[in-house]
């Protein structure tokens, strides 16, 4: 089984890259493992998997970090998310918004689609997710989302990398950590180096058992 590892940033997987020596670099190849980082965003992570996706992988596992609406997710801790939504592909009326599945021009929702006993994934807490463009800051907007879409976390890449790895038919998996809540924007409150370190641990523990003879 070769899997390619997707992430954003280096930062989320600084671990893999020191562990295995790897070359300080976007797309790296190891026997049992491939390694890519997009850069942050839709357009980014669908272009770089446009380039490298046509390789054959068992699985894609998209990791990093995400802004959870859910208060009773602990910051730091891991989610399964299984369904990813283009939150802001559609159109505008008045108040209303109309997605691109009902606009009748394609869908926007995506789901993981790898299948495993493995107890690093089976253990893990399964919810809903949505990606944008502009993460969520005002109270108003966070609203709206929550009351037009049941999700639980909010990340800039996860339903690029579902969209990807469903036009190859490569499956797929996405484990992000908790790095903040979704309310009006406070660094102040974020634990984004509890969610990376708590990430990278669990990463290298994933490659570990999955490859192990």
């Amino acid at each position: 089984m070769k899997i390619l590892v997707v992430a954003a940033t280096k930062p989320e997987v600084a671990r893999i890259f020191e562990d295995y020596g790897l070359a300080d670099e976007d797309f790296v190849q190891t026997p049992k493992f491939d390694l890519l980082i997009t850069g942050v965003g839709i357009a980014a992570t669908a272009f770089a998997l446009g380039r490298y996706l046509g390789q054959q992988y068992s699985l894609v596992l998209n990791v990093g970090i995400a802004g959870s609406f859910d208060r009773t997710l602990p910051l730091g801790s891991l989610v399964n998310i299984t369904s990813d939504i283009f939150a802001e592909l559609g159109a505008e009326n008045g108040d209303r918004f109309i997605s691109i599945d009902q606009l009748g021009f394609g869908k926007s929702k995506y789901m993981a689609s790898f299948m495993t006993k493995n107890p690093l994934i089976t253990n893990l807490l399964v919810v809903n997710g949505i990606t944008v463009n502009k993460v969520h800051g005002n109270l108003r907007s966070i609203a709206l989302t929550l009351e037009r879409l049941n999700v639980h976390t909010e990340s800039m890449e996860g339903a690029a990398v579902f969209y990807a790895c469903d036009q190859f038919h490569v499956p797929s998996l996405q484990v992000r950590s908790i790095s903040n809540y979704i309310e009006l924007r406070n660094k102040a409150n974020w634990e984004i180096g509890l969610a990376i370190t708590t990430l990278n641990n669990w990463l290298v523990d994933f490659l570990k058992l999955s490859f192990k003879s």
